[in-house]
C-alpha cells in the first residue's frame, strides 16, 4: 500500500500518459463488446418479425405493443439484479450468465405456440440484455486505460449498432420465407461465441481490488498495461480510492452520502434522456414509421430498415473517432441538434402528407439523419458518461440504478409509441420528440461534465469533493 501523498501522488508520468496499448486490452473489449452485438440483434430482430408474429397470432395493438416492450420488462429486471451478480460474482461471470440466458431465450422463441410462450421468451431475452447492458460498459470502463475509454465504450455501442444491423438483415432474408423463428434462432449463434470467448478473458482489476484480491488485480494489470511504472500508478489510484473513502457500498452509501446521491440521479437522468430522444421508438418500429411516410410492402419497409441499420453503424464510427479528441459534450451538442431538426422535418412531412416521392425519400432521410445524430452522440455516449461518474465503492449500485432506469425508459417508448401513432398521429408524436431533444441540449449544458482524458479515480475525487456535477471532469 502507498502512503505517498500530495501533489506527486496524483500527477500522471509522461510514460503513463503515452504508454502503448497491449493486445489483451483490444482483445478483452472485443469480447466484452459482442454483448453488444446480441444487446443489437435483440432489439433490431423484432421490428421485422413482428409483421409475421401479428398474422400467426392475430395480434390486437395492445397485445403487439406488449410483445415488443417485455423484454424491456425482462431488461429492467436483469439490470436490477446485475449489480449484485456483478459485484458477488465479477463481471466476467455477470457476462457468461447472459450469454447462457440469450442463448435459452432465442430458443424458447424458436419453439414458442403462442404468444404467453413468446412473451415468456422475450422477457428471458431482456434479462439477457439488462445484464449484459450493465456489466458491458462497466467491464470496458474498469479495464481500458483512461486515454482510450472512451473509444473501448464508443466501441461497444458500435456492436449494439452492428447487431442491429445484423437483425435487419437477417430479418430482410428470412422475410422471403416469412420465417419469424429464424430470425430469433440466429441470435444462438453470437450467444454461444459469447460464452466461449469470455472465459478466455481476465476479470476487472477494480472489482478484485474491492475483495481485497489486489495481488490478482496486480496481476490482471500486468497483462493489461504494458509498462511496470503504469501498473504501479494504476494500482496506487486504485487503493486510494478503496481504501482512503468512507466502507460504506451500495443501497448504505446512497442513504449516507449526498455525492454519491447525485451522481446515481445524474446516470438515471442521462439514461432517462437517451431513451426519450426516440430512438428505439424508430428501431423497434421502423417498418410502420417507413410506412406512414408512404412506403408500401414489406419489402420495401425492411429495405428501408436495413439502410436505417446501416446508417446507424456507420455514423457510430463518428463517436469512436472523435470521443477522446473532442470530448462527449460538443459531440453531444451536435447530436441533440441533428435529432431535433430531423424529427420536426418528419412531422411537417406527415402533416402536409407524403402524397409524392420527393417528400417520401426526404421523410425517409429525416430518419436516416435522426439515426445518424443519435448513433454519432447520445446511443455511445451515454452508456460511456454512466460508467465514468459513478464512484468505485458506489459504481454497481449506480450503473445498476442508471441501467434499470434505461429500460424502463425503454419499455414506455416500447408501449406507448404505437398507441400514441394511432392516438395522436405522426405529425404530434415526432414533434414532441424534436421538442425534447431541443430541450436536452440545455439538460447537457446545465448538468453533464466534460470526462475526457480524466481517471475514474480522479473524477470520484471531484465529485466526492463536492464539485458541481458539470465541473467533476475538470
Amino acid at each position: 500500500m502507498s502512503d505517498t501523498s500530495g501533489p506527486e501522488q496524483t500527477r500522471k508520468p509522461d510514460a503513463v500518459a503515452h504508454a502503448d496499448i497491449v493486445p489483451m486490452v483490444w482483445f478483452s473489449c472485443a469480447l466484452a463488446a459482442l454483448a453488444g452485438l446480441l444487446f443489437g440483434m435483440d432489439i433490431g430482430v423484432i421490428s421485422g418479425a413482428l409483421p409475421f408474429i401479428k398474422q400467426e397470432f392475430h395480434l390486437s395493438t395492445a397485445m403487439e405493443g406488449w410483445i415488443v416492450s417485455s423484454m424491456m420488462v425482462g431488461a429492467a429486471v436483469g439490470a436490477f439484479f446485475a449489480g449484485g451478480i456483478s459485484q458477488r460474482f465479477g463481471r466476467r461471470k455477470a457476462l457468461l450468465y447472459s450469454s447462457l440466458l440469450f442463448f435459452i431465450g432465442a430458443l424458447v422463441a424458436v419453439v414458442a405456440t403462442s404468444t404467453a410462450i413468446l412473451v415468456v421468451a422475450r422477457i428471458l431475452l431482456g434479462l439477457a440484455v439488462g445484464v449484459a447492458s450493465f456489466t458491458a460498459p462497466l467491464y470496458l470502463s474498469e479495464i481500458a486505460p483512461e486515454r482510450i475509454r472512451g473509444t473501448t465504450i464508443s466501441f461497444y455501442q458500435l456492436m449494439v449498432t452492428v447487431g442491429i444491423l445484423a437483425a435487419f438483415v437477417s430479418n430482410l432474408a428470412f422475410s422471403y420465407i416469412e420465417s419469424w423463428r429464424w430470425m430469433f434462432g440466429v441470435l444462438m449463434i453470437p450467444a454461444g461465441m459469447l460464452f466461449a470467448g469470455v472465459l478466455m478473458v481476465p476479470n476487472s482489476p477494480r472489482w478484485l481490488a474491492t475483495r481485497d484480491r489486489f495481488d490478482d488485480a496486480r496481476n490482471v494489470l500486468n497483462r493489461l498495461r504494458s509498462s511496470r511504472e503504469e501498473i504501479d500508478y494504476e494500482m496506487r489510484e486504485i487503493r486510494e480510492s478503496i481504501e482512503q473513502k468512507e466502507q460504506s457500498r451500495g443501497w448504505g452509501m446512497f442513504k449516507e452520502n449526498a455525492n454519491f446521491r447525485r451522481s446515481v440521479l445524474l446516470g438515471v437522468s442521462l439514461q432517462i434522456v437517451q431513451q426519450f430522444t426516440g430512438m428505439n421508438a424508430i428501431m423497434y418500429f421502423a417498418p410502420q414509421i417507413f410506412q406512414a411516410s408512404g412506403f408500401e410492402g414489406t419489402a420495401a419497409q425492411l429495405w428501408s430498415t436495413v439502410a436505417t441499420g446501416l446508417v446507424n453503424v456507420l455514423a457510430t464510427f463518428i463517436a469512436i473517432g472523435f470521443v477522446d479528441r473532442l470530448g462527449r459534450k460538443p459531440i453531444l451538442y451536435a447530436g441533440f441538434t441533428i435529432m431535433a431538426v430531423s424529427m420536426a422535418v418528419l412531422a411537417t412531412i406527415l402533416h402536409i402528407g407524403p402524397d409524392t416521392s420527393a417528400l417520401q425519400y426526404t421523410a425517409m432521410g429525416a430518419v436516416l439523419v435522426f439515426v445518424a445524430g443519435f448513433a454519432m452522440s447520445a446511443g455511445p455516449l451515454i452508456w460511456t458518461l454512466c460508467a465514468e461518474i459513478q464512484p468505485l465503492r458506489g459504481r454497481d449500485f449506480g450503473i445498476s440504478a442508471s441501467t434499470v432506469s434505461n429500460w424502463v425508459g425503454n419499455w414506455i417508448v416500447g408501449q406507448f409509441f404505437p398507441l400514441m401513432l394511432v392516438g395522436i398521429g405522426g405529425t404530434m408524436t415526432f414533434g414532441i420528440l424534436a421538442a425534447l431533444n431541443l430541450l436536452f441540449i440545455v439538460f447537457t449544458f446545465m448538468l453533464i461534465p466534460e470526462t475526457k482524458g480524466i481517471s475514474l479515480e480522479k473524477i470520484e475525487k471531484n465529485l466526492m469533493g463536492g464539485k458541481a456535477l458539470r465541473d467533476i471532469g475538470t
